[in-house]
């Protein structure tokens, strides 16, 4: 069966094995929609989404797997598909289950990490959402598999919402311009850093152990 892939980011589209269908939504939800319709138009039998997330429940530290069940988006609950996710959590060591929040802003200050967890979510992430709809509309199933960038806890600098591109690529000067206005954000950018390459290289190793199905 082929499966295609949507993320946030290229740096998490490089994870991939070679070969598979991806597309860089750089956290833009009209993009995701496209991308996924797009995807499904070639050829793809299934999507996943796949990246680094915010983390929601408190327990949950960078780093942790998180495999979806189901995904919250404007209201609406769509159900990962279960023969998938239950691959997924049985192949990934110390994987988690949860619901994941999909927002089109990032989740930015605790609190707002607060709402979406009382509202039972595991993890937040910004592409999951649309690409969950577009499946339940054309009755294909869905994956999530997402690492904890972010605690529950920490929240983010502004710095932070300049550098992704609208096709998922990094834009580093951005962000020095921004630290440049904002250099008091510098401690907590580098901790967003750390926090993401914890986020990736767990992803790295849950590629590894599922190879090039992903679990499908």
């Amino acid at each position: 069966m082929t499966i295609a892939v949507i993320v946030g980011m290229n740096s998490e589209a490089a994870l991939l094995p070679p070969g598979i269908p991806v597309g860089a939504a750089g956290g833009v939800t009209r993009r995701v929609t496209e991308l996924a319709e797009r995807l499904l138009a070639e050829g793809a039998e299934g999507l996943l989404s796949f990246g680094i997330a915010g983390g929601l429940d408190p327990a949950l530290t960078s780093g942790n797997l998180v495999v979806g069940l189901s995904v919250q988006w404007e209201g609406e609950t769509f159900a990962a598909d279960a023969a998938w996710a239950s691959r997924l959590l049985t192949a990934i060591p110390g994987a988690r289950q949860g619901t994941i929040a999909a927002v089109s802003r990032i989740a930015a200050t605790p609190e707002a990490k607060q709402a979406l967890y009382q509202g039972g979510a595991a993890v937040v992430d910004m592409e999951s959402g649309a690409m969950a709809k577009v499946c339940a509309a054309a009755g294909k199933p869905f994956a999530v598999l997402r690492a904890v960038a972010d605690p529950a806890a920490r929240g983010l600098p502004r710095s932070v919402f300049v550098g992704l591109a609208p096709d998922g690529s990094a834009r580093p000067w951005a962000v020095m311009g921004a630290l440049l206005r904002r250099p008091w954000e510098l401690p907590g950018l580098i901790r967003v850093g750390l926090d993401s390459q914890a986020a990736l290289a767990a992803l790295r190793d849950a590629v590894k152990v599922v190879g090039p199905t992903l679990g499908m």
